[in-house]
């Protein structure tokens, strides 16, 4: 038996319970956030499985350099 077949399906009335609880712990303003970062975090992870440099990293590198006088 598959683990998830343990809880069942998620009906629609679970899934608003369930985003209730999650605004209600960490804030409405929070969420944005948290959603942001994790799919900055899947992204690196899928570049890295490609074996490709992360996008933060090749915008630093083309960026030029600035020396005062």
């Amino acid at each position: 038996m598959p683990p998830l077949a343990l809880f069942g399906s998620f009906g629609f009335q679970e899934l608003i319970i369930i985003l209730l609880i999650v605004i209600f712990l960490f804030g409405a303003r929070r969420i944005p956030e948290i959603a942001r970062g994790l799919g900055e975090g899947i992204r690196g992870f899928r570049s890295s499985l490609k074996g490709e440099e992360p996008a933060g990293d090749k915008k630093a590198e083309e960026a030029p350099n600035r020396s005062d006088p």
